[in-house]
């Protein structure tokens, strides 16, 4: 049911992987993304935030800025620094982090699995940051950033994954992090009939992380057909019939979005994890105030429906579901959720949901997480350290999360519901230009 097929990627040619792939682009500020271009100016990451090529006058979204992402996208496959595969492949793409490996089939997914609703969402995205993947996107004529899927486990994929483990990888290098990452190409016509087939038959498949730049490909894809059509559809055209002075209008009918020949355009870059690979950290809040309440105030009030106790900072990081650790006023407490709170309810029952509408607000008043400035939100990489200084910086209050889990992810996106933002982060990251999907026809 699924439609992920093989394709003919640019890779960085060999040697040239742990120079050129980066982390994403949105893990960066614009001042860190320069500082880091600046040190290596081979990374992809140039390519990915091209405002790094300006001066801070330039806007982040000019058109100029797009615009030098294509130039230099184009310069450096003309140098050699790119080169594409053959024939369509699929390749496995292993990350190995603190011990921990996860290996993922990198292909091309269906846009209309999206549309259609086989490829599932969890979170909401934001116009703007869609609109900057899109602008990127078109005008690269390329998907350079990976969408990271994931699905349950099928034999099958296994099967093959396990075989080309047996081989030599076509790349191995170590980026940030101490992360070791490692490339293989499926190139035997077998392997690639047996996954695609597998796949075919997997009729839910779900977005782990990248869902700005998901949405941004399916946008590009309608808009590159529509332009299309537009394109090969001439306006109101004029026509004399025989002995006739009087104008015909031309009508022509525009194939419905969807229809018609498969092109690059209509299949996203992605790499899909099987879900008993993946583990999901924890993403903890800081709220910058107070809201005017006091210590005591916040206690009494989170006492009506948490159990709480004092902990010291090495025993505060949750470590069962229904669990909150809280920095407030210098030291640490642990809140498990009372009964009466929790809920069978695939997004009620989380708890990033019970956090939210029990404490951050009604007690704090943060009633969108998105659009509040008052809260941040800390991936658990960080550590309890970062929450610490944070809430000591601002004044304010930190929340370590236990983390929710893939099966939580997956039921509910199953159910059609969206999680809270910011409810899941994924490591180790996956990397920028280690594969490139051109998708100009």
């Amino acid at each position: 049911m699924a439609d992920i097929r093989p394709f003919r990627a640019y890779r960085p040619c060999s040697g040239m992987e742990e120079k050129i792939a980066a982390l994403p682009y949105d893990v960066y500020s614009r001042k860190e993304a320069k500082a880091y271009v600046d040190k290596h100016p081979e990374s992809f990451l140039a390519i990915d935030r091209p405002e790094t090529q300006f001066d801070d006058s330039v806007g982040t979204y000019d058109d100029c800025v797009y615009e030098k992402a294509r130039e230099l996208l184009d310069r450096k496959i003309e140098a050699g620094d790119f080169v594409q595969d053959e024939k369509p492949c699929y390749y496995l793409y292993e990350q190995t982090m603190n011990g921990r490996s996860q290996t993922g089939i990198c292909a091309a997914a269906a846009v209309g699995d999206y549309q259609s609703g086989v490829i599932k969402k969890h979170e909401n995205t934001v116009e703007a940051k869609e609109q900057d993947r899109i602008r990127h996107v078109d005008a690269c004529g390329a998907q350079t950033g990976p969408i990271f899927l994931a699905y349950r486990g099928d034999e099958a994929i296994n099967a093959v994954t396990a075989r080309v483990l047996s081989t030599e990888p076509v790349c191995d290098f170590l980026s940030e992090g101490g992360v070791r990452n490692r490339v293989w190409v499926i190139d035997e016509p077998e392997d690639i009939e047996s996954i695609q087939a597998a796949f075919q038959k997997i009729g839910s498949i779900y977005i782990a992380d990248g869902h700005h730049r998901c949405a941004s490909a399916v946008k590009v894809s309608l808009m590159r057909k529509e332009r299309s059509a537009s394109e090969a559809a001439p306006s109101a055209a004029a026509a004399k019939g025989p002995g006739q002075g009087t104008v015909r209008r031309v009508v022509v009918r525009k194939r419905p979005l969807g229809q018609g020949p498969a092109r690059e355009s209509d299949y996203f870059l992605c790499v899909l994890f099987p879900d008993d690979q993946l583990e999901i950290m924890d993403y903890n809040r800081v709220v910058k105030d107070l809201n005017g309440l006091t210590k005591e105030e916040i206690l009494g009030e989170v006492k009506r429906n948490f159990n709480v106790r004092p902990f010291y900072k090495d025993q505060a990081k949750p470590t069962v579901k229904g669990e909150i650790g809280m920095y407030l006023g210098g030291k640490w407490y642990m809140l498990t959720a009372r009964n009466d709170i929790k809920s069978g309810d695939p997004v009620d029952g989380l708890d990033v949901s019970i956090l939210q509408n029990v404490i951050l607000t009604p007690l704090f008043g943060i009633s969108d997480p998105r659009t509040d400035s008052r809260i941040e939100f800390v991936g658990g990489i960080r550590g309890l350290d970062e929450l610490e200084r944070r809430a000591d910086e601002c004044k304010g209050v930190a929340f370590a999360m236990y983390p929710t889990s893939i099966r939580e992810l997956f039921a509910v996106a199953d159910a059609g519901r969206l999680m809270p933002p910011k409810s899941t982060w994924f490591e180790p990251k996956l990397l920028s230009g280690l594969f490139i999907h051109r998708i100009d026809d």
